[in-house]
């Protein structure tokens, strides 16, 4: 259950290019390397082996970088990249829209996360696999906030039910999943490319209940400031350029990204059949229909304003009756 919990907390928590195309800083071999600042999750995890790929195959001393990695909690995260504190950064794109209509001046650069990965598990024994099988269940989440709460309001909305519909129970240590083990909840808030993968390999099968048919939520992705985007522009598209690199070689091959993280993250070589699958069912979020037409990294402007128009009718968010997805997103990063 431990190793469960601190999966969870990690967080889950985003245009291919030519072959050989390289988007450099600096045609002069000897300039100086940009330095830049990531913000990635709560803790190094197997979800960012794109980044540490790119790190240890080289990519962005190619591409004139010198990257620091650095890990923090995603409500920190996006006011330090509006703030320039950290250069870009990995955020939920249910953070960047509050945060935009708040006055924070970030924009979304690149997806990720194609696919929503937040979603809500079930025992498969339950008879749980539908939202509307979820009406007056024990329900585990760490808190009404998030990217967790704002999925299961869409989630119930689609069932024509609410929060007040189900019975909340609340895991601020993140334990929700153990709960779930444990019979404490009937299904609980989770990842896609955690818990089911983690109770699968203790052999528990599990229904997985996902947003992305219902309201498409935008998921985790390339963020940086707009302060940022136009003083360090080579740069920030550079880092986009090598790191979508990685991510398509780690679709064609996962062991690749497995690899690459247990050098640049020795922990996580103590379990690699484990790090494999939960990569495996990490890069299956990275791709989407969308992508698979218009490119790894490609943006669904469609996609982002339904999300604006759902996040809007949620009390707790107020969202400005303004907003579009023009005054959050930028394409200016992808080639």
């Amino acid at each position: 259950m431990r190793q469960i919990v601190a999966l969870v907390v990690a967080g889950v928590v985003g245009v291919a290019l030519l072959a050989g195309c390289q988007f450099g800083v600096s045609s002069s071999p000897s300039a100086a390397p940009a330095k830049l600042t990531v913000g990635l999750g709560f803790m190094p995890h197997i979800q960012f082996a794109q980044f540490y790929r790119a790190l240890q195959q080289g990519y962005y001393r190619d591409g004139g970088l010198d990257v620091s990695l650095q890990y923090g909690n995603d409500a920190q995260l996006v006011p330090q990249i509006g703030q320039g504190a950290v250069d870009i950064g990995l955020s939920d794109g249910t953070s960047v829209i509050p945060a935009v209509s708040s006055g924070i001046p970030v924009r979304y650069g690149a997806t990720i996360y194609a696919r929503f990965p937040s979603v809500v598990i079930a025992r498969a024994e339950s008879g749980i696999a539908t939202a509307a099988d979820l009406r007056g269940k024990r329900v585990g989440i760490p808190g009404r906030y998030g990217s967790s709460w704002i999925m299961l309001q869409a989630l119930l909305a689609s069932a024509g039910m609410s929060p007040i519909d189900v019975d909340i129970r609340l895991y601020p240590d993140f334990s929700q999943a153990g709960a779930l083990r444990e019979g404490q909840v009937d299904a609980a808030t989770g990842f896609a490319n955690n818990e089911p993968v983690q109770l699968a390999l203790a052999g528990i099968k599990t229904n997985v209940m996902a947003v992305d048919d219902i309201t498409p939520l935008p998921g985790p992705g390339l963020t940086v400031g707009e302060a940022t985007a136009a003083s360090r522009r080579e740069a920030i598209r550079a880092f986009v350029d090598e790191t979508l690199r990685a991510m398509r070689e780690i679709i064609d091959n996962p062991e690749l990204g497995v690899e690459d993280a247990a050098k640049e993250v020795p922990a996580l070589a103590t379990d690699r059949p484990t790090q494999l699958a939960i990569l495996q069912a990490t890069v299956a979020m990275w791709q989407s229909p969308y992508t698979d037409t218009h490119g790894i990294g490609a943006i669904d402007h469609d996609a982002w304003t339904r999300s604006i128009d759902f996040m809007q009718t949620l009390p707790d968010l107020d969202i400005k009756a303004d907003l579009s997805a023009d005054q959050l997103l930028t394409e200016d990063l992808l080639q």
